[in-house]
């Protein structure tokens, strides 16, 4: 075109290359904050999931201590809410709640009856990967732990329960239930020291007592990847039962450890160890990968 052409395809030149570099810039900022938020379903495919902890009857979400320290020092984001223990409609409902509050994948685990209340809030809720149940009741939809625990002898927890009446602000009453303090320790935690347990039954959280014939309506078990440990010396929930629950819900791992009830006060390595084993078998498969042998 001549000499007075290149000026006008220098500009051709520019403005073309501008708007290269704009549209490559935004596809770069674009896939970063894909990344970020993970895709579509808001998920990093090497995010490690969060682990929410629940605590059984009796007890507080402090029984976690143990093992949200070494989960912490393996680089895991925890939370051990309190549970409220008035039945399994309401704490289930109110724990359901909260694992909305938590943005990404979750690992889910229940102690004791811990795990009826996470075996309904679960159900439905895609973010929740894996549940892990410790020394844990299970029961199905339709069924309540007063009917499961029906299939197998009675623990010693079961001659040494007190109830204590109460009443609600609004008139209503109820029943409360505790463990005798005299044999809290044989019952409940007897592989601790005296000066622990003595502790630990002086501060106990009673339970509903509706609690126990409460029937769930849903099972989150039956649609989630199980992991189960159970506690060979429970007197609390009979051991035979806890490797019952695990065969029914076709479990992908059951560990046995010479443990009372409160393994995760007694042995908190073993109860960390299957829950982040629960974690790197969500974490792998996320990736594509098939799950480790």
């Amino acid at each position: 075109m001549g000499v007075s052409g290149e000026p006008r395809r220098s500009v051709q030149a520019v403005r073309w290359g501008a708007a290269f570099l704009a549209i490559s810039g935004t596809a770069t900022v674009l896939a970063a904050v894909s990344a970020q938020a993970g895709g579509p379903s808001g998920e990093s495919p090497n995010e490690k999931p969060t682990v929410v902890l629940v605590h059984g009857a009796f007890a507080d979400a402090s029984s976690w201590s143990g093992v949200v320290k070494q989960l912490q020092e393996n680089g895991y984001k925890v939370i051990a809410p309190a549970n409220p223990l008035r039945g399994v409609p309401q704490d289930s409902s109110y724990l359901a709640s909260l694992l909305k509050s938590v943005k990404g994948p979750i690992v889910l685990a229940g102690h004791s009856y811990g795990g009826a209340v996470i075996s309904q809030a679960a159900a439905g809720n895609d973010n929740v990967k894996a549940l892990v149940y410790i020394n844990a009741i299970m029961p199905d939809a339709g069924e309540s732990f007063t009917t499961l625990s029906a299939k197998f002898a009675p623990p010693l927890l079961s001659q040494a329960l007190r109830q204590v009446p109460f009443s609600n602000g609004a008139g209503s009453a109820g029943t409360d239930v505790y463990v005798q303090t005299a044999k809290f320790r044989q019952v409940f935690a007897a592989d601790l020291p005296t000066n622990r347990t003595d502790v630990l039954a002086a501060s106990q959280r009673p339970i509903a007592a509706s609690a126990f014939t409460d029937k769930l309506t849903r099972a989150a078990w039956r649609e989630k990847p199980v992991y189960v440990l159970v506690g060979k010396q429970d007197r609390a929930i009979n051991p035979d039962l806890e490797r019952f629950e695990a065969r029914r819900a076709k479990a992908r791992k059951t560990v046995e450890i010479n443990a009372s009830h409160v393994s995760l006060i007694s042995q908190p390595a073993a109860v960390k160890n299957l829950i982040v084993n629960a974690a790197e078998d969500y974490e792998w498969n996320s990736r594509g990968r098939h799950q480790p042998a």
